[in-house]
């Protein structure tokens, strides 16, 4: 744990109020010992580095500007929150960050008062502080709401739809913009390159910030919600632009661009501009890894680095020469053979190209690879615009990110019966990054709708044949479900293989009992089974198809066992328990069927180990279900 004694100031920092009562002149330091602070713990212990150094100027000037936790502050993305953690209270246990029973890496509101709105997911902050601050004014609360959204957040349609919403009810919300031009990946779209040619010059802005409050302190304008210094910024900029601002289009004042690392100004803006009546937005610039020199060259690389050494910058990257890849990496290498071999392929993800490996397919066909942003909704209907058109898309996103595209994979790709691949990555439960990461939902949400062929691979060649199989296979939406991590196989570049749609296999024979499993779990399984020996003959079924399911093979095993378990790395509640206890009872079987997965609870952060152990889906685990149901 790092030394407290080298934080002379943030030492006596247990809350905000102990912030709001330093000296001004401390607060510069404040911010260079909470930076250095965050590089030291995060050097140990991993967690999100880049986009949290660039928020340290921005979290010292909210938390001592506005009363907390009174005032609510809702931060979107979560992972630029760690300052927020450190100075609420969190500073001695911060080195638990994302470790089994320690901290969240995300604000959580049942860990501390101060994280006013759960935020592991984007785009959410404008509609949650809207709601904050309506409330407030319907109880008569005199509450500043400020939404802090950053880190590519705003490309997310989400929040544009509370922009749009924002002056409909009376409201006094604060939109800080933090801007640093990056999501994980670099940013992309209009949007992004907007918010670079938004500014007019620095001294336009702070011109206009100055006549203002020239203006208002001669009572020539006033401060009404809808009323004249509205109109005065409007009209002004356009006066000197020539062109209208996209928020002032939305009846939001908007203040901005200022340097968001330049401390005292953010801190002078914000005290004059959080009492006006109405939704407003201030607009930082702030550079991603500020104050450590590896992660402002290469924000994507440091965005969650790892253990590194803080006095080098140097990563410590294991030796994995030796290891299996990556199920990520398996995937971007197979996307680039297909592609090869039919230039119809082509591949789209939700800004996490480098974290699903499309970052191969972009180096070898850019004009066939799309990164459409934080939007995956959009990336799906957009997928789905291209399969009706010809093209065979391959669109990759995140098993929890997936949930809010469900409609879009309802109405604009299965109802249409579109040729096209959704694979979803870091399906199951993913580890450090806790509840709102887990991709435990994707089974049993999916399973209902028509015309979706649903498969999980045990291995890297599965994986491989699935892909091959979804490209070559046209009858629908082909979704394709894997962990985050390793595999299992050294040698994971197999010739490729059509695996028959809706057809299982059986791993081993067994009479006493059967287990059915489907993904990468399966490997669990066989530890569990070897581990029982010759004590029980048990066979296993992987199905890698949960719809369509395999019939004959649940025919089979409906005839043979009058015991059954089902291992799943996903709820229990809709998945591939839930299936096979709905054939044996459509069918007239009545085995004993024990469901393993993950339970109707959300689950913690952890390691996967402690979380599988956690959930009973390690091979100790399931060895001793098999054995006591036995």
């Amino acid at each position: 744990m790092t030394d407290q004694q080298n934080y002379n100031i943030l030492q006596t920092i247990d809350s905000p109020e102990d912030l709001r009562k330093l000296p001004a002149g401390q607060l510069t330091h404040v911010c260079s010992e909470l930076r250095q602070y965050i590089i030291d713990i995060l050097s140990e212990n991993p967690g999100h580095l880049a986009a949290s150094l660039g928020t340290v100027e921005l979290t010292v000037a909210l938390h001592r500007v506005f009363n907390t936790p009174f005032d609510r502050i809702v931060w979107d993305v979560g992972h630029q929150a760690y300052g927020h953690k450190i100075l609420t209270g969190r500073r001695n246990t911060f080195h638990t960050l994302r470790k089994y029973k320690g901290i969240s890496g995300f604000p959580n509101p049942t860990e501390s008062e101060y994280d006013s709105f759960i935020a592991g997911h984007a785009s959410n902050s404008i509609s949650a502080a809207l709601g904050m601050s309506v409330a407030s004014s319907l109880q008569e609360k005199d509450r500043h709401v400020i939404a802090v959204v950053g880190d590519g957040a705003m490309t997310g349609g989400l929040a544009f739809e509370g922009l749009n919403n924002a002056t409909a009810n009376q409201n006094n919300v604060l939109i800080v913009l933090n801007d640093n031009n990056m999501a994980i990946d670099d940013s992309v779209g209009a949007l992004s390159q907007y918010l670079v040619d938004i500014t007019t010059s620095q001294t336009y802005n702070r011109m206009r910030y100055d006549t203002y409050r020239l203006l208002k302190k001669l009572r020539l304008i006033t401060d009404d919600r809808r009323g004249n210094i509205l109109r005065f910024n409007n009209s002004l900029k356009a006066l000197l632009t020539q062109q209208h601002n996209l928020f002032e289009g939305f009846s939001i004042r908007y203040f901005g661009p200022i340097d968001g690392h330049d401390l005292g100004y953010m801190m002078k803006v914000m005290n004059d501009i959080k009492d006006m009546q109405g939704p407003k937005l201030l607009h930082i610039k702030t550079q991603k890894g500020k104050g450590f020199k590896p992660a402002e060259e290469s924000a994507t690389e440091w965005h969650a680095p790892g253990k590194f050494n803080k006095t080098t910058g140097r990563r410590i990257i294991p030796d994995n020469l030796d290891q299996p890849q990556l199920y990520q990496d398996v995937f971007g290498h197979t996307l680039v053979e297909l592609a090869r071999e039919d230039e119809r392929i082509v591949g789209i993800t939700p800004a996490m190209p480098t974290g699903c490996s499309m970052t191969f397919m972009m180096k070898e066909f850019p004009k066939r690879s799309f990164d459409v942003g934080i939007a995956e909704g959009h990336s799906v209907t957009f997928s789905a615009g291209l399969a009706k058109e010809g093209m065979i898309p391959f669109c990759n996103v995140y098993s929890s990110f997936m949930q809010r595209a469900y409609d879009n994979i309802i109405h604009d790709a299965a109802l249409q019966k579109l040729h096209m691949v959704l694979c979803l990555d870091r399906a199951g439960l993913v580890g450090e990054d806790g509840a709102t990461h887990h991709g435990v939902f994707d089974l049993a949400y999916l399973r209902p709708v028509p015309n979706l062929t649903i498969a999980s691979p045990l291995n890297e060649w599965e994986l491989r044949n699935l892909m091959y199989t979804g490209y070559k296979t046209g009858s629908g939406p082909f979704v394709i479900r894997y962990p985050r991590g390793k595999g299992e196989k050294k040698d994971w570049r197999n010739k490729m293989e059509i695996l028959p749609v809706g057809k299982g296999k059986r791993l081993r024979e067994g009479n006493d009992i059967a287990v059915l499993s489907i993904g990468p779990i399966g490997n669990q399984v066989i530890k569990a089974i070897d581990s029982i020996g010759n004590d029980l003959s048990v066979a296993h079924y992987d199905m890698i198809y949960l719809k369509p399911v395999d019939e004959e093979l649940l025919h089979e095993v409906g005839n043979k066992f009058k015991r059954i378990v089902t291992v799943e790395n996903g709820v229990v509640r809709g998945g591939l328990g839930s299936a096979v206890v709905e054939f044996m009872a459509d069918n007239g079987y009545t085995p004993l069927v024990k469901r393993i997965g993950v339970p109707d609870a959300f689950i913690e952060h952890g390691s996967i180990p402690e979380l599988y152990k956690l959930c009973g889906i390690d091979a100790e685990s399931i060895a001793r279900t098999i054995k006591e149901i036995v």
